[in-house]
C-alpha cells in the first residue's frame, strides 16, 4: 500500500468523526473538528498560491518541488493542525526551534525557503527582527497565545483566518510522493532538512508498521486498527521529531492526542496530573532529561496513574537507574526505549517491565535495520562483535534539502541497496541484537582509542548524586583528545570528582574515564532534552 498522510487522516476521520482527536486545556477537538480546521488552513494556503510546483519524478533526492510552511510554535492543537493543513494543501510543513536566536532563525528560514509562517504571538517580537532579512514569505498566521500582542505587519490572526476560509476538502489530489520534512536538531552542526516521501515516513515512523505484523496492506486494515484508539500524551515539544511522531502514531491509528497544559516548559506535576485526569494510556518522553524530574515528582506527590500502560522514550538515552525507578513507581507500565533519528525513522527498541531484565544499550532492530561495517562495504553478521555503523534499508529518506554531497554520504548505495546511515556507531551482537554506542560526531579519540561520550555519561549517572551530565573531548598534547565530563549535581548534595570517577570505574575501562570533571549548576539542553554538545565543548575549553 502506498498513501499520503492526508489520505490516512481523512480516512480515519470519516471512520470515527466524533472521537476526540486532540485534547488540550479546555479544548476537546474531535476528528471532525480537526478535519474541518485543517481543511480550512489548507484552503487558505491554496488561496495564496502555495502548493506543489514541480512533479516529484523530475527531481533529485535533495530537491523539493513544493512550497514550505514554517511551524514556529509551542505545543498545542495549532501545531498538529498546521502540519495536517499544510500536508492537505500539498505544501511541506517544517519544524522551527522556538529557542533559536535571530541569526539561527534567518539561517533556517533561508535554508528551507519558507513561503509561510505559522507562529505564536509570544514569538512575534523575535520573528519581527528576522522578517526584514527574508524574501518570499507569502503568508503570516499569528496564533494568539499572548493577549495584547499586536499582529505583525501583514499578518492574519489564526482563528479569524480559519473562520474566513472554506471547510470543504481542498481541490487537490495528494500523492504518496508528497514530502514530509524534518529539520535535525543542530546540536553538533547546522540543522539540515531531511526529505521523506510521505508514504515512506508513514511506514518508517508514523504508525504504518505494526510490531509482529509489518506494514499495513490496505486502508481496510488501517481502519480495523482504529476501532478503539489509544490516548497518548507526547510530553516533549512537537518541534522535536519524537514528539510529533508519537502524536501522528496516535492519530494514524484512531487515537487521541492529549497535551499537558504548560507548553513552554516541563512541569512534572502538570504532566502527571494530565495523565491522571485524561486517563492517558501511553506517554512519550525524551531520555534522562525528562525522566529525572518526573521520577522526582512521584516522590513528592501521589497520582492515580493506573491507566498508563506504556512509557516510550525516544531521541536520547534513558539510563538503567531511571528505568528501575520508573518501573518501581509505575508497576503496571512497560517502558519502550526507542532508537531512531530524523534520517532513519524508528530503528530499534528495548523493552523493560517490572520483574524482567532491565538494560540500556542493547536493542532489537526493526525490519530493515542492520549494522554496516566501518568501510561501508557490507553488512556485519550477527555476533561479529565488530564496531560498525547503525543503518537502515528500505523505507528511508530521499535526502537533505539542497545538499547533494551530504545526501550521497548519509544515504549510500551498497550492492544495489540504498541505506540511511545517520551516524550512530553500533555492534552486531549474537541473537540479532544491536548494541548502540552513540553518535560518531561526539566520539572522542584519546590515545588511539575511540571513546563514546554516551557510554561515559551513563557510567557517571550510576552515582546517585549526579542529576545530569554531558561528556565531550578537548584537545590534549599527550592524548590528542581527553575526556571531559560536565556534571550537574542533585541539589543539596556535594561530592568530589574522585568519588564520581570511582563509581564510573566500576562500569568502564580506566582509559575511558574523564581526565577532568567540571561542575555546573545546570546542563544546557534543547527543549526536547537533547544535549547541546557545542555548549559542552565551550565549557570544556573554559575549564
Amino acid at each position: 500500500m502506498e498513501c499520503s498522510l492526508s489520505q490516512i487522516h481523512e480516512a480515519i476521520s470519516a471512520y470515527c468523526p466524533d472521537r476526540e482527536c486532540i485534547v488540550w486545556k479546555d479544548r476537546r477537538l474531535t476528528y471532525r473538528d480537526v478535519t474541518d480546521r485543517s481543511r480550512r488552513l489548507a484552503n487558505l494556503l491554496r488561496s495564496r498560491g502555495l502548493g506543489a510546483v514541480k512533479d516529484r519524478a523530475g527531481l533529485s533526492g535533495w530537491e523539493s518541488g513544493q512550497d514550505h510552511v514554517a511551524l514556529y510554535l509551542y505545543n498545542g492543537n495549532e501545531y498538529l493542525e498546521g502540519m495536517l493543513g499544510a500536508l492537505k494543501a500539498r505544501t511541506v510543513p517544517f519544524n522551527v526551534n522556538y529557542r533559536y536566536v535571530e541569526e539561527e532563525l534567518v539561517y533556517l528560514f533561508r535554508d528551507a525557503g519558507a513561503r509561510a509562517v505559522i507562529y505564536h504571538a509570544s514569538l512575534a517580537p523575535t520573528l519581527a527582527k528576522v522578517l526584514p532579512q527574508l524574501r518570499g514569505i507569502e503568508l503570516l498566521l499569528q496564533v494568539n497565545d499572548e493577549p495584547g500582542q499586536a499582529l505583525l505587519p501583514g499578518a492574519i490572526e489564526y482563528e479569524a483566518a480559519l473562520a474566513a476560509s472554506s471547510g470543504e476538502a481542498p481541490d487537490v489530489v495528494c500523492s504518496p510522493d508528497d514530502l514530509y520534512m524534518l529539520y535535525t536538531g543542530g546540536t553538533t552542526g547546522m540543522p539540515k532538512g531531511v526529505l521523506w516521501r510521505q508514504s515512506d515516513i508513514y511506514f518508517a515512523a508514523l504508525g504504518g508498521s505494526l510490531p509482529g505484523i509489518g506494514e499495513q496492506q490496505s486502508m481496510d486494515s488501517v481502519l480495523s486498527m482504529a476501532i478503539r484508539g489509544t490516548r497518548t500524551l507526547p510530553a516533549a515539544p512537537f518541534m522535536h521529531g519524537a514528539a510529533h511522531w508519537a502524536a501522528f502514531n496516535a492519530m494514524n491509528n484512531g487515537g487521541t492526542v492529549v497535551l499537558q497544559s504548560d507548553s513552554k516548559g516541563l512541569d512534572p506535576d502538570d504532566v502527571w496530573s494530565t495523565v491522571e485526569r485524561e486517563r492517558a494510556e501511553a506517554m512519550l518522553i525524551v531520555g534522562d532529561a525528562f525522566a529525572r524530574p518526573l521520577v522526582d515528582q512521584l516522590d513528592r506527590r501521589t497520582y492515580d496513574l493506573s491507566s498508563l500502560a506504556l512509557l516510550v522514550s525516544g531521541g536520547a538515552v534513558l539510563n538503567v537507574g531511571l528505568k528501575e525507578a520508573l518501573l518501581e513507581k509505575l508497576p503496571g507500565t512497560m517502558i519502550l526505549d526507542n532508537i531512531g533519528s530524523s534520517e532513519a525513522g524508528s530503528q530499534a527498541v528495548n523493552v523493560s517491565a517490572k520483574g524482567g531484565d532491565i538494560s540500556t544499550g542493547s536493542f532489537t532492530p526493526q525490519p530493515g535495520s542492520c549494522v554496516l561495517n566501518s568501510d561501508f562495504s557490507g553488512v556485519l553478521a550477527a555476533g561479529s562483535n565488530e564496531i560498525g555503523w547503525f543503518a537502515r534499508a528500505g523505507r528511508v529518506p530521499l535526502g537533505y534539502l539542497g545538499d547533494r554531497a551530504k545526501t550521497e554520504k548519509t544515504f549510500p548505495v551498497i550492492d544495489g541497496v540504498r541505506y540511511a546511515v545517520p551516524g550512530d556507531r553500533a555492534r552486531a551482537l549474537a541473537g540479532g541484537l544491536v548494541e548502540v554506542l552513540g553518535r560518531d560526531s561526539v566520539t572522542i579519540n584519546s590515545g588511539g582509542e575511540k571513546i563514546f561520550a554516551e557510554e561515559v555519561e551513563q557510567a557517571l549517572k550510576h552515582h546517585g548524586a549526579v542529576y545530569d551530565v554531558v561528556v565531550v573531548g578537548r584537545a590534549s598534547e599527550r592524548w590528542g583528545q581527553e575526556v571531559v565530563a560536565i556534571v550537574s549535581l542533585r541539589k543539596g548534595i556535594a561530592v568530589g570528582a574522585g568519588e564520581l570517577l570511582e563509581e564510573a570505574a566500576r562500569h568502564l575501562a580506566r582509559y575511558k574515564l574523564p581526565k577532568a570533571v567540571l561542575f555546573r549548576d545546570e546542563i544546557v539542553r534543547s527543549p526536547a532534552g537533547k544535549a547541546d554538545y557545542r555548549w559542552a565543548k565551550q565549557q570544556a575549553e573554559l575549564g
